[in-house]
């Protein structure tokens, strides 16, 4: 009696363990918002280029709980979960079994939840809050696009942080090759891309300043009143920078430049920034007298030169009429934005325009080394 008893647990147990093993089928998708008590929330599939397709409709409970189920799955891509006005993106893999978000509805746009049993959407959730956050540059995305696992994620990443410009194309189109060219996703993405090229083409066509031709000779003092000559560099690989202390993309750029002037000094590479701090005459008419005005300009000037100093910036080559957007130089290479950089081969001819991130300044330095 006791053996068949023993015989008898010994197979319950192996039943229950059996049972554990079974992989549970389809995905679940369980929300704990905060404050979104009784609310509408919709899932919708994304595809870059085309709008959003609703998958899923729930109502939030008392509590701001709410579910979706999926029997078959959920395939892998990039999702939008919308809980009233708010918006936030999940990736999935197509793996998931238990998806689990919580958060508040008050933060929840700015990607501040949690979210478990899905790797990528944590992923994407860190992204997006760095890039709301402007930790992340050009150069950080073409990093993810080259190692991340899920290729969509990839091209989403890459579309949402880097959007219809120009100069990032080389990314995108990273991105784009790592997706399934038979899948609707890479269809829709080849659009966008083609769509950015066409328009940055015709962009570049309306530029002052066109690859092969000469570089205009800049000659202007530094801080000292030394002059320095662009032409002096002939011989070397210049990398020709337009910036300003007061332009926060300029010094988010800057240890991009850093660290490919590090990489390469030693190698005929060098950099020729020309700064537009100062002052123009529209701001000069502001002052009462000429002295306040001279006044004005000395502290411009005195911040473009903490500006070199704190973003390390230790090539010699710093000059500038200290203009503004009134700057010569700037008006000859047809500058309207800052940054704004020109690569320069040896024999001083342009050989590309408006590069951005240490990435895509060493792939375009590399041809002429």
């Amino acid at each position: 009696m006791r053996k068949t008893a023993l015989l008898l647990i010994a197979g319950v147990i192996a039943l229950t363990a059996w049972q554990c093993e079974t992989p549970v089928k389809g995905t679940v998708i369980t929300g704990e918002i905060k404050n979104a008590q009784n609310i509408q929330v919709f899932l919708d599939q994304v595809m870059i280029g085309k709008a959003s397709n609703v998958l899923a409709k729930a109502e939030a409970d008392a509590n701001g709980n709410f579910e979706f189920t999926f029997p078959e799955g959920i395939p892998a891509g990039i999702y939008q979960l919308r809980l009233g006005a708010k918006r936030v993106n999940l990736a999935m893999d197509g793996s998931e079994k238990k998806v689990v978000i919580a958060g508040d509805l008050a933060t929840i746009q700015n990607y501040e939840f949690s979210v478990a049993g899905s790797e990528d959407s944590q992923v994407l959730a860190r992204i997006m809050k760095g890039l709301f956050n402007r930790q992340f540059n050009a150069s950080d995305i073409d990093a993810f696009v080259d190692t991340v696992s899920n290729p969509e994620l990839g091209a989403f990443v890459a579309y949402r942080s880097l959007g219809a410009s120009g100069q990032f194309l080389d990314t995108q189109k990273k991105a784009l090759e790592k997706l399934d060219p038979a899948s609707e996703a890479s269809q829709e993405y080849a659009k966008f891309i083609s769509a950015v090229e066409r328009q940055y083409q015709s962009q570049m066509a309306d530029q002052l300043i066109q690859v092969g031709q000469p570089a205009p000779d800049i000659s202007l003092p530094n801080p000292n009143g030394k002059e320095y000559s662009l032409s002096d560099l002939k011989g070397k690989i210049v990398l020709l920078d337009f910036w300003a202390s007061w332009c926060g993309p300029c010094r988010r750029e800057n240890p991009n430049v850093v660290k490919v002037y590090d990489k390469y000094k030693a190698q005929g590479f060098t950099v020729f920034s020309v700064s537009l701090d100062g002052i123009d005459s529209r701001t000069r008419t502001r002052f009462g007298n000429e002295e306040a005005a001279s006044q004005y300009l000395e502290n411009q000037k005195q911040r473009w030169v903490e500006a070199i100093k704190q973003d390390n910036l230790k090539w010699e080559y710093h000059v500038s009429d200290l203009q503004k957007w009134e700057s010569a130089p700037a008006a000859t290479y047809g500058v309207r934005s800052i940054p704004r950089t020109f690569l320069i081969d040896r024999e001083g001819n342009i050989a590309a325009v408006n590069l951005r991130g240490a990435e895509q300044i060493e792939r375009e330095l590399k041809k002429l080394l």
